[in-house]
């Protein structure tokens, strides 16, 4: 795959997960439906939506994945739901992305992938624009809500690094999301007596589930194999600035300079960690 491939299949993932983001916020916010809700009608039509991708597709339809994939991926939409309850935006981002990055580097580092001393400079970096932009401000979260945006993030990290080499990306996300389908109905019978849906509420969690999460997951799986376990891992550290910006476009918040050093930061250091030899190294 070539880099511009890469770039631009990589940048679609952060811009679905960003997307994400957006949409949970504005759901939980503004309209009535509940965490539970949102989560299952976001998993069943993003399974809805992959099978009939694949149904398009040449060829017999594979349909791969595990259950412990798809047990991961339950807990990250799950637990991200449940978490914005209680947390702030800014709190959940890092609490989620730095539960990711710990689990991805950690067990790149467990696995023996090598990280060279520019590429150490390039993870810090990016990890310090993300603290120059949400930290500053920051009230200590409530307890439940942090462990579960942790929990979520430890999920996405395990979930990444199951689609590292699990064959066709689209047939193993489509079984993903087919057998994360019953996971999430259960726990919506299990909060039956709290279920509130509304149109609008409903609309945000199918976009979610059908764009951001279906394709978006899709498309993510698609490039995995091309990037290690620490460049997928800090890569991802863009989201919170590709949220950003959309919350400025979308709900008219100001530009701080805040915003443009921490983004030159992270994706100054996702380029550093990405870039896979050193100027001057063969």
């Amino acid at each position: 795959m070539s880099f511009l491939r890469i770039l631009g299949l990589t940048s679609l993932s952060m811009a679905a997960f960003a997307g994400n983001s957006l949409l949970c916020r504005a759901a939980l916010l503004h309209t009535s439906i509940d965490a539970a809700s949102f989560t299952s009608i976001r998993l069943i039509s993003g399974a809805i939506v992959l099978v009939l991708l694949i149904r398009c597709r040449q060829g017999a339809p594979v349909i791969a994945g595990n259950w412990l994939s798809a047990m991961a991926l339950f807990v990250y939409a799950a637990g991200f739901s449940l978490a914005y309850i209680s947390l702030s935006a800014a709190t959940g981002a890092l609490l989620l992305f730095g539960a990711v990055q710990a689990t991805m580097i950690g067990y790149g580092i467990y696995a023996g992938e090598r990280v060279r001393k520019w590429q150490l400079a390039g993870l810090l970096l990016a990890l310090g624009g993300l603290l120059v932009m949400l930290l500053p401000g920051l009230s200590a979260p409530p307890l439940q809500g942090a462990i579960l945006m942790l929990s979520a993030g430890v999920a996405w990290g395990i979930y990444s690094l199951c689609g590292k080499g699990a064959g066709d990306p689209t047939g193993v996300t489509t079984g993903n999301f087919l057998r994360a389908v019953p996971i999430t109905l259960a726990m919506s019978l299990l909060t039956l007596n709290s279920i509130t849906l509304d149109m609008a509420g409903f609309g945000y969690a199918v976009a979610s589930g059908a764009l951001m999460s279906g394709l978006g997951y899709a498309i993510w799986y698609r490039v995995l194999p091309a990037l290690r376990a620490t460049s997928a891992a800090t890569v991802q550290l863009s989201v919170p600035v590709i949220a950003a910006l959309g919350g400025i476009i979308i709900l008219n918040e100001p530009v701080t300079v805040r915003l443009l050093v921490a983004s030159v930061a992270i994706l100054g250091g996702i380029a550093l960690v990405m870039n896979k030899e050193k100027p001057g190294e063969t």
